[in-house]
């Protein structure tokens, strides 16, 4: 069985990771944010999505006090600087170090010339198909600059 491409695909970006079973912090954050129609939308959208394994490297209690609804702003601002717009493809960046710009309008850094790398993040695995674009699985969470 050969992967789906972008083409092929049958799932949104969030039914893919409800379906995945790996996501469900992720998930939750972003129905904490309010972002699951906007994840589920048009796109398309790249999302360097972090297992619930790179959720669990944060400090204790970190993604409970992110979800309160207190801390919605803050917590938008994490998630979308998760997602770039257009698909982006590994095969599309491979040997390239390049800033890519956001859907937070911050600044990431991507190094693809060993393996690939995202803000400090490890790109685990690549090139998961969505009917709306494609995910990245990375293996931490990473951190929007200080607004200044």
């Amino acid at each position: 069985m050969t992967a789906p491409t972008l083409a092929t695909a049958t799932s949104d970006i969030v039914e893919t990771a409800i379906a995945a079973g790996s996501f469900t912090t992720l998930v939750a954050a972003v129905t904490a944010a309010g972002l699951v129609d906007t994840l589920k939308g048009t796109g398309p959208f790249t999302v360097f999505a972090p297992s619930d394994d790179a959720f669990a490297k944060l400090p204790a209690g970190t993604v409970e006090e992110l979800v309160k609804p207190e801390n919605k702003d803050q917590l938008v601002a994490i998630l979308t600087y998760h997602v770039v717009p257009g698909a982006v493809l590994s095969k599309d960046i491979a040997g390239k170090t390049l800033n890519v710009t956001t859907v937070n309008g911050a600044d990431v850094a991507v190094d693809a010339t060993n393996g690939v790398m995202v803000g400090g993040a490890t790109v685990v695995t690549a090139d998961i198909a969505t009917t709306n674009g494609v995910i990245h699985v990375i293996d931490t969470v990473i951190m929007p600059p200080a607004k200044q």
